[in-house]
């Protein structure tokens, strides 16, 4: 059985048609370590594969773990109304994600909008 790796922290922001479109992820505490993808999903997966394999170089070459700048445990509870709770639990299910994926796509797509 696979064990969930805890992700860092991570930008992600929509790529413009002359970047080629999708959305692209980068991890601000490991220069470097980008990926995109299609979908905010998809490049939060292609994500993961990118920090795994810049992780993995790292210790091959013998070099130190860049110490990440800020830690956070990647959780919070969040009291929400039933109603959104609801609306968003049969979004995740339509498009065939975990609601937690969901969630954390839409908080992602916002802070993009909003920093650009």
């Amino acid at each position: 059985m696979a064990t969930e790796m805890t992700l860092p922290r991570f930008e992600i922001r929509p790529l413009t048609q002359e970047e080629g479109g999708g959305y692209l992820i980068e991890f601000p505490d490991y220069p470097g370590c980008i990926a995109d993808g299609e979908t905010p999903e998809e490049a939060i997966r292609e994500g993961v594969d990118a920090l795994k394999s810049y992780l993995a170089t790292l210790q091959e070459l013998g070099r130190p773990v860049p110490a990440s700048g800020e830690v956070y445990g990647g959780q919070w509870r969040q009291r929400v109304p039933k109603s959104l709770h609801a609306a968003l639990a049969r979004r995740a299910e339509r498009e065939g994600v975990s609601l937690n994926m969901l969630v954390t796509t839409l908080l992602a797509e916002g802070l993009g909008r909003r920093s650009a």
